[in-house]
């Protein structure tokens, strides 16, 4: 369970160079108040930022620091896992990214991104979109569970239910499965060469007792460079043939697109040629006519200017659209050609092939004539002897190639096996198909609560039914704020319970961002009180609000925030909040 305890921040957003420190740990339930733009939600903001090096709404990082200060950005956020104690820093003006391990800092030499992978996969064990969905909820940016898409939901669950691990796994399997495929097909082509080369010793061997020792020597060394030859082109036609697919497959759908393009843009210029000749033609005519022809009566001064104003400014607008269009057709052409230039590279490398095989087939044919030739030659026991054991050495190098390839066969059937079990339909959706009855139980018990009385149900691809007591049938979108806010409330409750129940993402802290001051009524917000109130004491929840009226003295701490010269900054702490 991750235990988060104080955060503190300065010259972040609206705060200046005094830190702001808020402990996550100390209060059961915290209701924090504010005028709008006091610096309430900022707190999540720099949470977000800390924890995942950007802010939990839309704020670029440029935007997050202090805009009257303009610089000594930096967030500062402790929490505990186990017996570790961790501390995260990050910065901006001057940048800093610093992770430490009970007091001690960890490696930094690794680049930003990967460090940040170390902070996430190695110590959270949470991403950024998963921990908005288990620990906040309610703010202006926050997508609900029900409003993710199908692969989105997955994710969320996957990381509740701690089975990432199997797409790391899959993804591995991967790798280790193109190895072996390259790996395989160097053993097949060895094999091939070993099979020619074993094919030619026998014929030797049955030939040699006739051949003559120099015409012999003459030949066999002839066969010998020629075949070296002929590998090396067959060698060179793999690559060539590999390096032909490689580019047509990458500069093909490349070429079609930027075709397609070409198109589109000619379609654009021909439309902005006929609308230029319409608006000229129009203008034209208020150049040169007082009198309208067709209603009998004069044009007045004003309006034919303002005629000819409006066609020579919409003439220029679309001349200018036109000289776009002109200059991304240029663009696409000069692509066009470039793409084109590697498709004859393509063929050039396929005539290249083509041309090694006519060369084979004539090395064949003379490595044939000569052994032939070598046929009518006589040869004595000795040549006979190094043939046989040549033959021999070949055999064996011949078996154990085989043994070898049957070896990574069966291990790519067994990888084959593994990888469709490590799927999303494998182990995955096994487990999942076995929590979804917990998940649906949960979330039905935590919608009683509310009195929101539905039956709602996710399947295993993670689409909701909801029924009604009389079985009518609805979705998540025909309901109203009020309704889909208690069903994101109990989503909420549901992966927070669900977490606890596999110790995966477990945390103490939850926020509620303006989630009283939304959609729920009054019979909504007590409902809501009772559960937030019966979470326990390993649970701190912080309650963020305009209308603290309404919530006053049902809450164990208060934090009250306020504008002061500019600068938002805590103005009162009550109760167990220091």
């Amino acid at each position: 369970m991750i235990i988060f305890k104080p955060i503190r921040y300065k010259n972040f957003l609206s705060t200046g160079d005094n830190w702001t420190e808020i402990f996550l740990n100390k209060s059961d339930h915290t209701l924090v108040v504010g005028q709008n733009g006091s610096g309430k939600s900022t707190m999540l903001d720099a949470i977000s930022y800390g924890l995942f090096g950007k802010s939990h709404r839309s704020i670029s990082k440029a935007q997050l620091v202090n805009s009257i200060n303009n610089k000594g950005m930096q967030v500062e956020v402790e929490f505990a896992i186990g017996k570790k104690e961790y501390k995260v820093v990050r910065g901006i003006k001057p940048v800093k990214f610093e992770i430490y391990a009970n007091g001690t800092m960890i490696n930094q030499n690794s680049h930003n991104k990967e460090y940040q992978k170390v902070l996430e996969q190695n110590i959270l064990k949470l991403n950024h979109k998963t921990f908005h969905q288990v620990v906040v909820l309610g703010s202006s940016s926050f997508v609900p569970f029900m409003q993710l898409s199908a692969l989105n939901r997955r994710d969320v669950i996957e990381d509740l239910l701690d089975i990432g691990v199997f797409s790391k796994m899959n993804g591995l399997l991967k790798e280790k499965n193109a190895t072996l495929k390259e790996q395989v097909n160097t053993v097949y082509h060895k094999i091939a060469i070993n099979e020619t080369k074993t094919d030619s010793q026998k014929k030797y061997i049955r030939d040699i007792s006739k051949l003559n020792h120099d015409a012999k020597k003459q030949k066999d060394d002839y066969i010998a460079e020629t075949t070296a030859e002929i590998e090396q082109l067959v060698g060179e036609n793999a690559t060539n043939q590999s390096k032909a697919n490689d580019i047509s497959l990458e500069i093909t759908p490349l070429l079609e697109e930027q075709r397609k393009q070409l198109a589109r843009l000619n379609g654009f210029e021909s439309e902005f040629n006929t609308k230029i000749k319409a608006l000229v033609k129009t203008a034209k005519f208020y150049e040169v006519n007082d009198h309208c022809e067709t209603c009998d009566q004069d044009i007045d001064v004003s309006l034919k200017e303002s005629k000819l104003k409006t066609a020579k400014e919409q003439a220029a607008e679309l001349q200018s659209a036109g000289a776009e269009v002109a200059t991304s057709r240029d663009e696409v052409t000069v692509n066009i050609t470039e793409y084109e230039l590697k498709m004859r590279e393509v063929q050039s490398l396929l005539t290249n092939v083509q041309g090694n095989l006519q060369t084979i087939a004539t090395h064949n044919k003379n490595i044939e004539k000569n052994r032939a030739d070598i046929a009518s030659l006589s040869g004595g026991a000795s040549d006979l002897a190094t043939a046989n054991n040549e033959y021999d050495v070949l055999m064996k190098e011949y078996h154990e190639l085989m043994d070898h390839r049957n070896t990574m066969n069966d291990q790519a059937a067994y990888n084959t096996v593994i990888s469709e079990m490590l799927k999303d339909s494998g182990i995955k959706t096994k487990v999942i198909k076995q929590y979804l009855p917990v998940i649906n139980k949960l979330v039905n018990q935590y919608l009683s609560i509310l009195d929101f009385y539905v039956h709602f149900d996710l399947d295993e691809k993670f689409e909701e039914t909801i029924r009604s007591r009389h079985r009518d049938s609805f979705s998540y979108a025909s309901f109203s704020e009020g309704e889909k806010q208690r069903i994101d409330l109990a989503l909420l409750f549901t992966w927070r319970q669900i977490a606890k129940m596999k110790n995966s993402i477990s945390t103490n802290l939850l926020i509620l961002d303006e989630t009283f001051d939304s959609s729920l009524d009054e019979s909504g917000i007590d409902n809501l009180l009772k559960i937030i109130h019966t979470l326990g004491d390993d649970t701190n929840v912080f309650i963020i609000s305009h209308k603290g009226e309404i919530l006053e003295g049902k809450f164990a701490a208060k934090i009250e925030f306020a504008k002061v010269k500019n600068f938002s900054q805590i103005k009162k702490v009550s109760n167990e909040q220091i």
